[in-house]
Formats: structure tokens, sequence, C-alpha cells
């Protein structure tokens, strides 16, 4: 993972011509050396001080960088992260980079801490979706769970996912049960199906798979699935997901479902606020 990452971080650099910076590489010299600091200028929950130290060392190896505040940490507007003294062309020609990182995961973990805390009374875990920037998904997910939620599936292999479009295009009026025991009989890995209605929610029950999807129902639904789920002694998790909110979560919590994902968690962060600063 941490290799993914650091290829990540050098197409980013690459991407931006850091070794090529005209303004900077014209007024100072190589030998050149500055002090600055990156500060938020809202309040956030910081993800991403690994890939800033990461950055600032990549272009100058003896870069001494002080972290004030590590990935997780809560922090109030106007507080300083961390500082650097090095050379000053790698500082300038780094920084647009490293704020960058830093404001777009800050962004997902900070809204992903949102979400968390909204329902922190009930026992039920916040969830990513694959609705992730391509190439970023590492990254992404990396902040989510730095915010406190949990990761869904990384890629279309780690687990079976029968969805309505595979019901669909394998063969219409197959029985939920029909996919379900095929794919049982290939591979060991978790199964997940998402249904769309009460009589889909059953069928799939009588299957048992490892987590019942219950795709856009409204929180009545929901409610009566925990009670025939409970009732029936069956161990499968019921996972809520579509057009969750901050406003809706906590309603959705309330139902008893197990897991809750959300897609804006990587698909709508705003980014956070920060500035670098020269001494």
């Amino acid at each position: 993972m941490q290799r993914e990452i650091n290829t990540i971080i050098d197409r980013a650099l690459k991407e931006d011509l850091s070794d090529k910076d005209l303004t900077t590489n014209i007024l100072f010299t190589k030998d050149k050396v500055s002090e600055a600091y990156i500060m938020t200028r809202e309040k956030a929950l910081i993800c991403g001080v690994n890939i800033v130290k990461h950055i600032f060392r990549r272009l100058d190896p003896c870069m001494k960088i002080i972290c004030y505040k590590n990935n997780g940490d809560l922090v109030d507007k106007n507080t300083k992260i961390i500082s650097f003294r090095g050379k000053t062309r790698a500082l300038l020609s780094g920084e647009r980079t490293a704020l960058n990182f830093l404001s777009y995961l800050s962004g997902i973990s900070t809204l992903t801490y949102q979400y968390v805390h909204k329902v922190r009374h009930h026992p039920v875990q916040i969830l990513d979706t694959r609705k992730t920037t391509p190439g970023l998904r590492v990254l992404e997910k990396m902040a989510v769970r730095t915010g406190g939620g949990y990761n869904h599936r990384f890629n279309l292999n780690e687990m079976v996912m029968i969805k309505d479009n595979h019901r669909i295009t394998h063969e219409r009026e197959a029985p939920i049960q029909e996919a379900i025991e095929k794919v049982r009989k290939r591979t060991h890995k978790q199964v997940c199906v998402e249904v769309d209605n009460m009589a889909e929610f059953k069928h799939a029950l009588e299957a048992e798979p490892d987590i019942i999807l219950l795709d856009n129902m409204d929180c009545g639904r929901m409610r009566k699935a925990v009670k025939l789920r409970n009732a029936s002694g069956k161990l499968c998790l019921l996972e809520a997901s579509g057009g969750v909110n901050l406003k809706t979560v906590l309603k959705i919590a309330k139902t008893g479902v197990d897991r809750i994902s959300v897609g804006a968690l990587t698909h709508s962060p705003s980014m956070i606020d920060f500035t670098m600063e020269f001494i």
C-alpha cells in the first residue's frame, strides 16, 4: 500500500514539474534555506501529514520537519500543523502539491468524523463505497479510516456483491437464492446481496448471505427488515445505502441496521483550507 501511495505522490510532483519551477529556480539559489509552517484556517480532523512529510523529503532529503499534529487529530481554526526548515526551492516547489493532498484528505476525514459523531450512541458502522476518484482510492479510503469510518471493499475481487444489474443480466426471473447459491459454490469470500423491497429481502434472508444491502429503503422498511432478521435467527448483517446524508444518518442508525454506507464521504467532501506561511 505504501508503494502505491509513493507512486501517487511522485505522479503529483511530476504533474506540477516541481523540479522545473521556473519562478523559484530563477529567484533562489540551490543553497538558499528557509523556514515555513502549515496551519489550518478552519476546524478540521487532520489527514495527510505523512503525505506532506514525504513530499518535502522527496524534494529535500535533509529537510527538518516538526509535526505538531498528526493524522486523526481534531484541531481548531488557526492551528499550526507542521513546520519545516530546509531548501527554499523545495519548500516553494512542493507547497501547492502538499497543500492539495492535505486539504483534500482532511476534507474526507473531517466529513467522515461528522457522520461517525452523529451516530456515536448507536452500534453501527459508517462505511465508504467505491465512489472514489480513479487512481486515488487507497488515499481516500485511508482518510475515511482516519475519520473513524470503515472501508467497504477495495476492489471487485475482495467480496461478492450481487446487485440488481447482476440479477437482471444473469437471468431476469431467477430467484435471489439461486444467484447466492451459485457464488457460494465457487468462492468462500463474503457474499453481499442488494435488495430494493421487502419481497426481495425475504428471499435474500432465506439464503442467508453475509450481508444484505437495503438499497434506498425508507426507515419504516429498514426497521421491519431488522425485526425480521432478528426474529429469524439469521446472522447476516444489514447495511443501509442510498441517499444517506448528515440529516438522515441518525434516523437510519436508529432503525437497528449494522452498517451504513455513504458514497458522499469520497465523492462530495469539501476541501479544508490550509495555508503555508514562510518565516
